[in-house]
């Protein structure tokens, strides 16, 4: 999971920026000023730091991008002599961001793979983590009776090919279970392909999905295989499958009644053999009374349906949850697991958790960077 420093004077911009990245998958943190952000930097290996200006961080050795509220020749030029990848302007295009802030980290990864091991290294040091290759799962964490409900439905259906439909809130875990379901599943060994519907733009979802033959478009200088190619013989993860344009849900419905796709510029069908896991954090019922989401491509896609509880209605698994993130990131960063005082597990335990587990995740995270040798009541006060 990549790390996003943001630093912005404005609360409400940081606020705007931290629940878009976070619902993209991304861990972050939040600066008011380049005093703050030092001192996280100091304390956090950063991937990449999204900064209305350019003063303390281009000291820090970490790839930036700026966000100017008034952009000017000058002030990009400026950017881009002080160090900045990529230099946007307020409002801040998210489309265009996301594609910045992945290339960014992209780029860091690659570079860290090529770059010769170190001989030596400190435990305690913070090294920047890189995403592990290959198909990984981590555990689900729970024994309350509504999580025990959903390994159930795992262990039943994950076996059959039948489509299956997630559904939940931001940040419960959809895509967790969708792993689980590849894992379980005879085409474990197969791919396992994800796409987030809602990050990209309609004008190009056709494109990412099928593909594109060379000189289909302005920029479409080679080939290009879609992401039902990819998945062909494993699994297909379409998260946020309720924010896709009309369109895109036509051409999604007949690649899945036909088993076949054709790639944008050509007239060739191919034929796919993938398994279709979709999650959504709508309701899609009410969306196809609505008009947005086509109910013929809704009973296609949710032939069993797995509803992923909030946070909220297992709140007696968070002590668990938070034993694991402990353990977890104490690895991560090389330090000593910290225990949790008995008040403090019980505020966490009260709170309402809006952004669900990976919510508590970041601030479990937050809370072992930040506190002392255990982690207190006042620690969770000051830092939650």
């Amino acid at each position: 999971m990549a790390k996003v420093l943001i630093l912005d004077h404005s609360k409400s911009m940081r606020n705007i920026l931290r629940e878009r990245l976070e619902y993209e998958g991304f861990s972050t943190e939040a600066a008011e000023d380049e005093t703050m952000a030092a001192r996280l930097c100091e304390k956090i290996p950063f991937d990449v730091i999204l900064s209305d200006s350019t003063g303390v961080v281009s000291d820090t050795g970490v790839p930036f991008i700026v966000l100017a509220g008034e952009g000017t020749i000058d002030s990009a030029v400026a950017a881009v002599r002080s160090g900045a990848r990529d230099y946007l302007t307020k409002p801040v295009d998210m489309n265009r961001l996301l594609t910045s802030i992945h290339r960014v980290v992209d780029r860091s990864d690659d570079a860290a793979s090529d770059a010769p091991a170190p001989a030596a290294a400190s435990p305690t040091a913070p090294t920047r983590r890189r995403r592990a290759s290959g198909f990984h799962t981590e555990p689900i964490i729970g024994t309350s009776p509504q999580i025990e409900r959903v390994r159930q439905l795992i262990d039943k259906v994950a076996p059959c090919d039948a489509r299956v439909l997630v559904t939940g809130e931001n940040g419960t875990g959809k895509e967790l279970v969708a792993r689980w379901m590849h894992a379980k599943s005879r085409r474990a060994g197969a791919p396992f392909v994800e796409v987030n519907c809602a990050a990209i733009p309609s004008e190009l979802i056709e494109s990412e999905l099928f593909g594109h033959e060379r000189g289909a478009f302005t920029s479409a200088i080679k080939q290009r295989r879609g992401k039902f190619e990819q998945a062909n013989g494993g699994t297909l993860f379409m998260d946020e499958i309720g924010d896709m344009s009309l369109a895109a849900q036509a051409k999604v419905l007949r690649a899945l009644q036909e088993n076949r796709i054709c790639r944008v510029g050509s007239d060739k069908d191919i034929d796919v053999d993938v398994r279709v896991i979709a999650a959504t954090n709508k309701d899609l019922k009410e969306e196809i009374r609505k008009g947005n989401f086509r109910e013929d491509l809704y009973h296609r896609i949710g032939v069993v349906i797995v509803r992923v509880p909030a946070l909220r209605d297992h709140a007696e698994d968070i002590p668990l949850l938070i034993d694991h993130f402990i353990s977890v990131l104490s690895t991560e960063y090389g330090m000593p697991e910290k225990s949790v005082d008995a008040d403090a597990l019980a505020a966490l335990c009260a709170m309402r958790w809006s952004g669900n587990i990976r919510e508590l995740r970041n601030v479990i995270e937050r809370l072992l960077i930040l506190s002392s040798d255990r982690i207190t009541l006042e620690d969770v006060q000051n830092y939650c």
